[in-house]
């Protein structure tokens, strides 16, 4: 994508949130590419990190909140045509990926909005399933904002810790080899923030129930 190459090799705050609107919707364009470059580049003194991770967080929100707009009034018909569709398919979108993500979000609910944000393979699409589900939208996107700005600061903390040992030619490189260990390292987050979240939800129950006995 000659358009992407571009505005990767001119990062500044417009070309950012740019970038993490297309992001946030179905076009793919992986903010890993994105936050932790101009997180260097910050680094370097040539932008504000915090305005970095503010643009970014803002274009993930409009671009996501274009999906949830589309799934919230289009409905689901044709959300799965347009998956199935060749423009579903060009934008790496098809129907086993928005089940995956409807599931996802019926099995954890709103928390999953938050948490999609930060799993790979979920977080592009995160989004439909809340629309489709007629989510109110302030719910919608204040986990949106908290779960993009989270993975926002996660990648520009990696981008500005590279730029200390680092040299430009060899950090997209860098970004992909230390990108898996945040994966992982966030999946496992992820998980432990659903434990908790259904614990606390069953302990309430369990109350309820008792005040309910007695």
């Amino acid at each position: 994508m000659n358009w992407l190459s571009v505005l990767l090799e001119n990062l500044n705050y417009y070309t950012v949130f740019i970038l993490m609107f297309i992001e946030g919707s179905v076009i793919p364009a992986p903010s890993e590419l994105i936050v932790p470059p101009a997180a260097y580049c910050a680094a370097a003194g040539e932008l504000n990190v915090f305005l970095v991770v503010i643009s970014a967080t803002a274009g993930a929100l409009l671009g996501s909140s274009a999906n949830y707009a589309a799934a919230y009034y289009l409905g689901r018909p044709i959300i799965y045509r347009f998956a199935n569709s060749k423009w579903g398919h060009l934008c790496l979108l098809n129907q086993e990926k928005v089940e995956k993500s409807e599931k996802y979000f019926n099995d954890h609910g709103v928390i999953a909005t938050l948490t999609g944000r930060l799993l790979p393979g979920i977080r592009q699409i995160i989004s439909i399933p809340a629309g489709l589900s007629k989510m109110p939208f302030w719910k919608f996107a204040f986990y949106t904002t908290v779960g993009a700005g989270l993975w926002n600061c996660v990648l520009a903390s990696l981008g500005w810790w590279l730029h200390s040992f680092v040299p430009m030619h060899q950090l997209y490189g860098k970004i992909e080899e230390y990108n898996k260990y945040i994966q992982v390292a966030v999946i496992g987050i992820v998980a432990l923030v659903i434990v908790v979240v259904v614990l606390k939800w069953q302990l309430s129950k369990r109350k309820a129930k008792g005040n309910a006995d007695g």
